[in-house]
């Protein structure tokens, strides 16, 4: 049943198992933030994940949580506070928000801050619903010609964008992806945009590697049953030689082994995909090759930066969007992500507008 443009629906996960579509009071945004209608949010593997495990590592759902944090909406309202946006502002969210002024604050690392919020991370609501408050000061507005989807995909751009900037890609940079699903493609997109001359990119899926060939990767590499040093020197043989830079963004023991490998002495290998916590990898062979093993945590600093960028037109993200479903069809949606059918699953939560 559709429900009236006043009401507001919400996917929730109860537990690991349990996905509901349910009414919830509309918000009052507090003084510094904003009420949004949502138009677009997308499914990110965390979401699935949740919903499948109910917890990621120490993060356990034990009461019912809103999903989403991948978003953007329409100002509706705002609170007393708020100078910089207006009802009918165009934004998309950034999802973490420190709720106290601690040091990595203060260093510009706000990401690392242990008590923020992050939508959709227990115990804080995700935005996969009607009507969501947010902090206005991380609601960033979208200018005309960047659509609701864009403003979506900026959440997973910027894991591109931190991920990037962490390695140090730069003009001439060589640069080996392992894995071709969202988080993959962007950072072949964003790779390849600060200057990276050549990227390859690995993945067990054709269809994958076929998505990051249309997004701009120059080789790729469909890996079956290869022990990691042999992926590392197929990777090194389609380069022409050892990547400076690794991005790894699985998770998966056998990759993180391969990144080792296939790194050039000297270079970096930065994690992004996250898998079980304790793994085996050679860590001696990097050692006495100097090769730098960075994290990521989310990002930080990147939604101007990736909205400057969509603006300008510089980069196209549109064709990560493959399937679209109405809110109300979530669950469906939920199913097909799972599946792994197609790479970025957007869930259309304004029933007035389905539109981009």
């Amino acid at each position: 049943m559709a429900a009236a443009a006043g009401q507001n629906i919400a996917v929730v996960v109860h537990r690991a198992g349990d996905l509901r579509l349910e009414a919830r009071p509309v918000p009052e945004p507090g003084p510094n933030e904003v009420l949004l209608r949502m138009h677009s949010v997308g499914i990110c593997g965390s979401d699935v994940h949740y919903w499948q495990h109910g917890r990621i590592g120490d993060f356990v759902v034990k009461d019912p949580m809103v999903l989403g944090h991948e978003a953007a909406g329409t100002v509706v309202k705002v609170g007393s506070g708020v100078t910089h946006l207006k009802p009918g502002d165009r934004v998309a969210i950034e999802p973490g928000v420190p709720r106290e002024m601690d040091e990595f604050c203060k260093t510009g690392r706000y990401n690392l801050s242990p008590t923020i919020f992050f939508c959709a991370t227990p115990p804080d609501d995700g935005n996969l619903c009607r009507y969501y408050k947010h902090s206005a000061s991380y609601c960033y507005k979208l200018p005309d010609n960047v659509t609701f989807e864009e403003g979506a995909l900026i959440e997973p751009l910027s894991v591109g964008i931190h991920a990037c900037k962490r390695a140090g890609v730069t003009l001439g940079s060589k640069v080996f992806v392992s894995g071709s699903g969202p988080i993959g493609l962007v950072n072949v997109i964003v790779a390849k945009m600060m200057g990276a001359a050549a990227v390859v990119v690995t993945d067990l899926s054709a269809s994958r590697l076929q998505k990051a060939k249309e997004v701009g990767a120059d080789f790729t590499i469909q890996v079956k049953n290869e022990t990691p040093q042999e992926v590392a020197s197929k990777v090194e043989g389609v380069l022409g030689c050892m990547p400076d830079i690794t991005v790894e963004c699985t998770g998966v023991q056998a990759c993180i082994q391969a990144g080792i490998y296939a790194t050039r002495s000297g270079g970096t290998l930065v994690l992004v995909g996250l898998g079980p916590e304790m793994v085996t990898v050679p860590i001696v062979n990097a050692a006495v090759r100097e090769v730098d093993i960075r994290g990521i945590f989310r990002y930080c600093n990147t939604w101007p930066v990736a909205i400057a960028l969509l603006a300008s037109k510089r980069i196209n993200i549109k064709p990560l969007v493959t399937h679209r479903f109405p809110l109300e069809k979530a669950l469906e949606a939920f199913e097909t992500t799972k599946r792994g059918e197609g790479v970025k699953v957007m869930l259309k939560c304004d029933p007035t507008d389905q539109s981009p």
